[in-house]
């Protein structure tokens, strides 16, 4: 049974209280769901959040289906975005995503056999001039190689 940390749901209440509408608060409210769900939004997660913030199910998932940014199924520890928009892929996007695939054995949109990574294609993320790039959880990395790449997934995974 999903439920938010009493941080959290302090964080919830702060955000009912400082929009004017409630609808308003439902990007925030996700955002922090997904960061105490282990990088997802399970369905059980949206039916607490809408009793928490008293909005209808369908709300907070039409919020959640229209925005690529939240995740609807589970992710590694490492949940790696490749940018695939024209611009990254002009300059190895696909190329990028299947080297680190092969790299660390996971298919595109598939959890590593360790839990450790999740490899996704995406659509823009705003960084055309220093393309390619990818977003590995909160953190973005530009001007990449397949090898740069590689490097700094490794230095994550070692903890550095």
């Amino acid at each position: 049974m999903f439920k938010l940390s009493d941080e959290g749901i302090n964080f919830v209440k702060k955000e009912l209280a400082r929009y004017e509408t409630k609808r308003s608060a439902i990007i925030p409210c996700l955002y922090r769901v997904q960061k105490e769900n282990d990088g997802w939004v399970s369905p059980e997660s949206v039916s607490y959040l809408s009793e928490l913030m008293e909005l209808p199910e369908a709300w907070i998932n039409e919020v959640l289906n229209f925005y690529t940014m939240f995740n609807k199924k589970p992710v590694g520890k490492l949940h790696v975005q490749v940018c695939n928009n024209i611009s990254c892929c002009m300059l190895g996007a696909r190329e990028l995503t299947d080297h680190l695939c092969k790299t660390f054995n996971v298919k595109p949109e598939e959890i590593s056999e360790d839990g450790k990574i999740t490899i996704s294609k995406v659509e823009c993320l705003g960084s055309c001039d220093t393309a390619p790039m990818m977003q590995i959880n909160d953190d973005y990395h530009e001007n990449l190689t397949p090898g740069s790449a590689e490097k700094i997934i490794k230095g994550m995974l070692n903890g550095n």
